[in-house]
């Protein structure tokens, strides 16, 4: 049982250690505004909560954007947003996977985590985390708006970019995330769990 504990608590350790890399590591997508970069932070999240069960993973996602706030610009605005979704695609997906622990079900759970997370980030990012970037940051919403038209002219406000632009990035984000634990996550699990492969 110690030897369990101990094995959960380093690999929850070098997770969020990837994790922390993974933040720095972002992609520009021409597609969306500049301020929205893609990143595969939430993939050792998503392997921790198939480990070690749905709380490993939101563990892992609190300490990497607790980390990673020392050298934030967003005046932990980003992370605040990253762990909120971050945990909801973990927890969602964790949970799923928890109760039958096939290739099938890993695969049910990355979508519904995905979706979980997509959908989340429709309601947190209108009502808390743009909101916040206006008045913390001191970025106008009319600002926003703009870099939303430069890309497509025809949005009116933020929710229809939120809509269009964010939801969809989101979603496809963590299906890439999905696809990548899925493809590793068996030979990785051994090492994980301790056992012999």
């Amino acid at each position: 049982m110690k030897n369990k504990k101990i094995r959960v608590i380093t690999g929850t350790a070098m997770l969020t250690a990837v994790g922390v890399i993974l933040q720095y590591i972002e992609i520009s997508i021409p597609i969306i505004p500049s301020f929205i970069k893609l990143d595969f932070s939430d993939l050792p999240e998503l392997i921790g909560a198939f480990a070690y069960g749905p709380v490993a993973g939101v563990i892992i996602c609190l300490l990497r954007n607790l980390i990673h706030m020392a050298a934030t610009s967003s005046a932990g605005v980003g992370e605040l947003s990253n762990f909120i979704l971050g945990a909801v695609f973990s927890l969602v997906a964790g949970l799923i996977y928890k109760h039958k622990k096939t290739k099938k079900s890993a695969v049910i759970a990355g979508i519904s985590g995905a979706a979980a997370m997509a959908v989340v980030s429709l309601a947190t990012n209108y009502f808390l985390i743009y909101p916040l970037y206006y008045s913390v940051l001191g970025f106008p919403e009319e600002a926003v708006l703009g870099m939303y038209q430069a890309i497509l002219p025809s949005v009116d406000n933020i929710f229809q970019a939120l809509l269009i632009f964010n939801v969809p990035f989101t979603f496809v984000k963590g299906l890439i995330c999905a696809v990548i634990c899925i493809l590793i996550y068996k030979p990785l699990s051994p090492l994980l769990k301790g056992k012999k492969s």
